[in-house]
């Protein structure tokens, strides 16, 4: 079981205990992409749909989710953020880039906090664009990278 930092002895869901933990500056990223129709993309980025301007939206939704993502994942440990950034790039096509970042100074890091952010940004965008494409997918939500703690990760 020592490979499922999650689970007790009895294979259990516990909560890691990080009291012993190093404090250090952790900082993780991730990104989201979103497929859709090239006419959605051109109203998205344009500010055109009904419902607004999506990519606000998504940017708060994205920042919010970051702050709340205790409140989301049952063993997550609730973290004091200092940076929650949501930003946007496209293909000029058929695609939205999203990336994420969050930094804290904790003893444990903020993978997942870049996840949901990552993972609701794309959501909003997904909700405030379906009216007009039911075909959108959401993909690839992946871990880019993580600093600080006793890994590094570079994907």
């Amino acid at each position: 079981m020592d490979d499922f930092t999650h689970l007790n002895e009895k294979g259990e869901a516990r909560m890691v205990d990080v009291g012993d933990k190093a404090v250090t500056e952790r900082v993780a990223v991730a990104a989201a992409t979103l497929k859709m129709q090239p006419e959605t993309l051109k109203k998205l980025l344009n500010a055109e749909l009904k419902k607004g301007d999506a990519l606000a939206a998504a940017r708060i939704a994205g920042i919010t989710a970051a702050k709340r993502t205790f409140e989301l994942i049952p063993l997550c440990h609730n973290i004091p953020i200092e940076k929650a950034e949501v930003e946007f790039g496209n293909n000029g096509h058929d695609a939205l880039y999203i990336r994420t970042t969050v930094k804290c100074t904790y003893k444990t890091g903020v993978e997942m906090e870049a996840l949901t952010a990552a993972s609701v940004a794309a959501l909003t965008v997904y909700d405030m664009c379906k009216a007009i494409d039911r075909a959108m997918t959401v993909e690839q939500i992946k871990l880019v990278s993580k600093t600080g703690g006793k890994t590094v990760y570079h994907a």
